[in-house]
């Protein structure tokens, strides 16, 4: 745990230094929230969950239940708790201080951008809810296969391409990879994100891609130099989010949540003990 939280607390003052004087205050608030919605302190978090219960101390654990007045939901729980809170104090740590360093400190043109503290803590909540989910899926699976190093790996092996498939329809409210998208909408001020419908902002686009284009063929039947290409949006630039809605999000990650930590239990104490 030491060596996780000093390696997160490394990689987030890299993200800070790098984007200090170069990006706007939310998608640099959004950047350091990505190594843990998508990569690489989800391994580590999956490594956390996927032992709760081997075979080996599933037999040595049964005569502390026959001795001891405690229940098998309670201990079982009791485990679950424990990993989900050592996950958010890293998190919460690590993060809460470097996103309050950078939303009050003055730096210079790419400070004009504000966000609110609503945003800020929707943010951190939606990304603990996120994190409190990767926990109950390894630790379902754990309890399932029994075996920590399988239970890893179909995890692994199921996560980012359910995760890569629901980013293509962009449902934030099941994909961390969207949601990290779309964390930028939340921080800002609902003024700042703008009046305009999504309607209108296709048609804008749409027109500005003909005159684009139309330019371009003048340009070559003249005999003009050739018109560069538009450049490419960054990550948090390729979509407008303007619909985001935090009941959704919390519904997406919270149920399965929920039902990954209940069927958890039920199967431990109908099938193990």
């Amino acid at each position: 745990m030491r060596t996780w939280l000093a390696a997160a607390a490394v990689l987030t003052l890299l993200l800070v230094a790098s984007a200090w004087a170069q990006v706007r205050t939310a998608p640099t608030i959004a950047s350091l929230l990505f190594p843990w919605l998508i990569f690489p302190w989800f391994v580590v978090v999956m490594v956390l969950g996927v032992s709760p219960i081997s075979g080996s101390r599933a037999e040595a654990l049964a005569d502390g239940f026959l001795s001891r007045p405690i229940a098998r939901h309670e201990y079982l729980l009791a485990i679950w708790a424990a990993r989900v809170l050592v996950v958010l104090g890293n998190f919460l740590l690590v993060v809460a201080p470097a996103i309050a360093l950078v939303a009050l400190a003055d730096r210079g043109a790419m400070s004009a951008e504000r966000v609110t503290l609503y945003g800020i803590v929707a943010a951190l909540g939606v990304v603990s809810l996120v994190l409190t989910l990767q926990v109950s899926l390894a630790f379902l699976m754990g309890i399932l296969l029994r075996r920590p190093l399988p239970a890893f790996v179909v995890l692994l092996f199921l996560w980012y391409p359910v995760n890569v498939l629901l980013d293509t329809f962009k449902l934030e409210a099941f994909s961390p990879i969207t949601l990290n998208r779309a964390l930028p909408a939340l921080l800002r001020p609902p003024a700042a994100q703008g009046d305009a419908k999504p309607v209108e902002l296709a048609k804008d686009r749409e027109s500005d891609e003909a005159a684009r284009q139309l330019g371009a063929t003048l340009g070559r039947w003249l005999g003009g130099p050739p018109e560069p290409a538009p450049p490419k949006p960054g990550f948090f630039e390729r979509d407008d989010f303007r619909e985001f809605s935090l009941t959704k999000v919390l519904l997406g990650y919270g149920i399965p949540t929920l039902a990954s930590l209940g069927l958890a239990v039920l199967c431990f104490c109908r099938r193990d003990l």
